[in-house]
């Protein structure tokens, strides 16, 4: 019950944080010909583009900040928050690439396969990187994989449908099947155009079904692919789709030179697996460089004996991180732990259940995962907000 309990507070709470897309325009639904020009070459033809001289070290450990497409596209915005992160000891930006609704925040060329997934957010994707380069910050890709709008509308038979009509959530959001190993294909050539423009390391977002589609999914009708062959539970199905996926798009990426990160939901580390969504901590951080759990104090229900983890930062996040080292220790190589922590306050859980986050509250998150021997995170403000005053490096700090 209590896990019940928490995987409807998580589902809320990442409703109201995600910011709304669903007001683009619906694409019309692609002719065989144009499916055909969509998958021709992925990823062989993406990979035809001249490998970028721009070079980023790896920091001594990263510690970023979510930017989102528009304001990465936004010039005073961008530079604004460039400066933020010079003035502290921050040194990367986790950028959206592939945003919430399917589309890229730049316009491919042309003859690109992902042309007509493209946006005018960011006028050119060089000059930013560019700029990131001459501030020696590190730039990662964020790359939203099964939650697509976009492409859901031009494939329906690529996704889930309700009778005649392609499926979406209370959010009226889309997503596309996992199952279908076209649309793995899609996205790794999103993954190798981020490469190839440049980007150090591609972090994968929305690796997973719907939440709750195990109670969802009877009622639609979808492909299993080659997966309807197996003779396993459709939970371990599930499972075993998202878990393939990030090992063939590790793969698929090896010639590239970046490194892969997928985001995870915090309490799937604390289950065996989480067959609902398909999600297993340990087989997808098998195949990852960087495994990034959400981690969010207010994403929690009264777990590890917490009644308001929101109010308890650093007893909340304490607590994981002794789970999830449990788990990535058991591994011949364990991936990077890089966990998303809290920079925004969660008046959505009503009074008596939040507080303001601030940097008392951000800086007992980063206690909580020093304390663990744990020195990368990322900060996830929606609205790209940041606490000032912030230290982010505790342990230089208390040497001094």
């Amino acid at each position: 019950m209590k896990y019940i309990t928490f995987y409807l507070s998580f589902a809320l709470c990442a409703l109201l944080l995600i910011p709304n897309t669903t007001g683009a325009e619906k694409p019309d639904l692609l002719s065989d010909q144009q499916t055909e020009k969509l998958l021709k070459g992925f990823p062989e033809e993406v990979s035809e583009r001249k490998k970028t001289s721009l070079t980023f070290p790896y920091p001594d450990a990263v510690r970023g900040i979510y930017v989102s497409g528009s304001a990465a596209g936004n010039s005073n915005r961008f530079n604004q928050l460039i400066q933020f992160v010079n003035q502290t000891d921050l040194n990367a930006m986790v950028i959206d690439f592939k945003e919430d609704s399917g589309k890229l925040v730049y316009k491919p060329t042309k003859a690109s396969s992902l042309a007509n997934a493209g946006s005018n957010k960011v006028k050119s994707i060089p000059a930013m990187l560019k700029k990131l380069e001459k501030a020696g910050i590190y730039p990662i890709a964020r790359i939203v994989v099964f939650k697509d709008s976009h492409l859901a509308q031009l494939k329906p038979e690529w996704t889930f449908r309700n009778g005649e009509k392609v499926w979406k959530n209370e959010r009226n959001e889309a997503f596309i099947n996992p199952f279908v190993k076209d649309v793995w294909d899609y996205n790794v050539a999103a993954a190798i155009e981020a490469a190839q423009l440049g980007f150090q390391e591609v972090q994968f977002d929305y690796v997973r079904f719907p939440e709750g589609f195990e109670k969802k999914g009877a009622n639609l009708s979808y492909s299993k692919g080659d997966y309807g062959k197996l003779n396993i539970s459709e939970g371990q199905r599930r499972v075993k789709a998202v878990s393939d996926f990030v090992k063939y798009a590790k793969e698929k990426l090896k010639p590239y030179h970046v490194k892969v990160s997928v985001d995870i939901f915090g309490y799937a580390a604390t289950l065996e697996e989480a067959p609902g969504i398909g999600q297993n901590f340990t087989e997808i951080s098998k195949n990852v460089d960087v495994i990034s759990s959400m981690i969010y104090p207010s994403h929690w229900g009264p777990y590890f004996g917490i009644k308001k983890p929101d109010l308890e930062p650093y007893r909340l996040v304490d607590a994981y991180m002794k789970v999830e080292k449990q788990k990535l220790t058991s591994l011949r190589n364990p991936p990077i732990s890089r966990p998303w922590i809290q920079d925004f306050t969660a008046v959505y859980l009503g009074k008596g259940n939040y507080q303001p986050y601030g940097k008392k509250q951000v800086e007992a998150q980063i206690d909580a995962l020093y304390a663990n021997g744990v020195k990368e995170f990322l900060l996830w403000n929606a609205g790209c907000k940041y606490t000032s005053n912030v230290n982010y490096k505790p342990a230089e700090s208390k040497k001094r």
